[in-house]
């Protein structure tokens, strides 16, 4: 929104950035939904986590495997050079690691793979920050 506000347009970077924003959210509000499936059940709320029960790692996976595509393409649309791309490998190493070590019966590790998805996101920063310093592209 702030793109289009600035702009006065959509771009195809901008608009691939917002969804890919979209499928990480989907990833990481899926894994937070798991710390509390048992009372979403008893008060009747249609989480995620209950509608993808025992196949949520598995769709969680899709979801950061869209996200990274499409913020990635975002990269590739606005310019951005192999520090951005870098930084987008980078985090999805992170979120390989994520899904590695996620428990979706142990509402702790629900929450410590929950909160790791911050560094998802700085490390997506951090690429496209270092990259638009370095190489003179466009931050998407």
């Amino acid at each position: 929104m702030g793109f289009a506000a600035v702009e006065g347009r959509l771009s195809t970077a901008a608009a691939s950035l917002y969804a890919g924003g979209v499928f990480w959210t989907l990833a990481y509000d899926t894994i937070y939904a798991h710390q509390d499936k048992e009372d979403d059940a008893v008060i009747g709320v249609k989480s995620s986590a209950l509608a993808l029960g025992s196949a949520s790692v598995p769709w969680v996976g899709g979801f950061f495997f869209i996200s990274l595509v499409l913020i990635d393409l975002a990269g590739v649309l606005a310019g951005a050079g192999a520090i951005f791309h870098l930084g987008v490998v980078t985090a999805a190493l992170h979120a390989a690691w994520q899904l590695s070590r996620l428990h979706i019966d142990d509402p702790d590790s629900c929450l410590r793979i929950f909160r790791s998805n911050r560094d998802f996101g700085l490390i997506i920063l951090a690429g496209a920050i270092i990259s638009s310093l370095a190489e003179g592209a466009s931050v998407p």
